[in-house]
């Protein structure tokens, strides 16, 4: 069963992201965050994919691992960035033989260096989609959608539309970029459903756990933020520091997650950190997600 089948008969489910550590001695520590937020019987996990071949084959071993060792449903990111076509090719394979059967299909950050080059064989994430169906129809297939709009989409409506053509291209559902006005995420279901997408769009929620990451963030992926959360957390950063901004992070996601499931949202897409506690804070008190 693929994950989009998962999402089809579960209602207010739970997902997590992970990311793969680069040092291989920190895999252990890696391991036993996986072990404890297990215990929250997600319906799926990701696990994100350094572009360029940077770290898939840690992905590759993470994810297989955390599917073996956990029998948690998994998916792998994939990026067009660097990518060539029998390397993306083999990297199916060896996924479907770990028992992998679930990839998110993704453009990946353009590194410094000659853009058609880096996008060779692969210029869209939407080119990564139809390959994938066409060539592995049993593989369920992700995409990513923007509730901000892309940063180098030069309107909304331009997003919108490149959004509409991964499902066109054959994505089973999409998980969006981290965002923190859920008004966003509602506007980007109407305008998508309006353009007749019915897929599942599952919001993707990032704690706060410093005014520096946060900074960092919004700049990299171009999302916004409140003024009136902005001004919380930097407040609380005046008076206590990265601890008073980690605890109203989580009382702002708390907050963010229940407006979601309010509103409709199939699922919430947990950004972890590699951190259970975080999470785990997080979830307190908060409506059932079904596994």
């Amino acid at each position: 069963m693929n994950i989009a089948d998962r999402i089809s008969n579960t209602d207010r489910f739970l997902s997590l992201e992970f990311f793969p550590p680069k040092e291989k001695d920190a895999w252990p520590r890696f391991f036993d965050q996986v072990s404890r937020l297990a215990g929250l019987d997600p319906l799926f996990v990701s696990v994100t994919y350094g572009a360029g071949g940077s770290f898939q084959d840690n992905t590759l071993e993470i994810a297989s691992e955390v599917n073996r060792q956990f029998g948690l449903a998994t998916m792998s990111h994939l990026t067009c960035v660097g990518a060539k076509r029998d390397g993306i090719s083999e990297y199916l394979d060896k996924l479907l033989e770990a028992g992998i059967k679930d990839i998110l299909a993704l453009r990946g950050d353009l590194p410094g260096t000659d853009r058609d080059e880096a996008l060779k064989d692969f210029a869209h994430a939407s080119d990564l989609v139809e390959f994938v169906k066409q060539g592995w129809p049993e593989m369920g297939v992700a995409a990513a959608c923007y509730p901000d709009a892309h940063p180098e989409s030069p309107t909304i409506d331009d997003d919108l539309r490149w959004t509409c053509h991964k499902f066109n291209a054959g994505a089973d559902y999409a998980v969006t970029q981290l965002f923190f006005d859920v008004r966003r995420y509602k506007d980007l279901v109407r305008r998508l459903r309006s353009r007749g997408i019915t897929n599942p769009i599952v919001p993707g929620v990032l704690p706060v756990l410093s005014m520096q990451s946060l900074n960092r963030i919004l700049a990299l992926c171009g999302a916004n933020i409140p003024l009136k959360q902005y001004l919380e957390l930097q407040t609380a950063h005046d008076a206590g520091g990265d601890e008073a901004v980690r605890r109203k992070g989580i009382e702002i996601a708390r907050q963010q997650i229940r407006e979601l499931l309010a509103m409709g949202a199939p699922g919430i897409h947990l950004y972890t950190l590699n951190n259970a506690d975080i999470c785990l804070d997080i979830l307190t008190d908060l409506p059932d997600l079904d596994g």
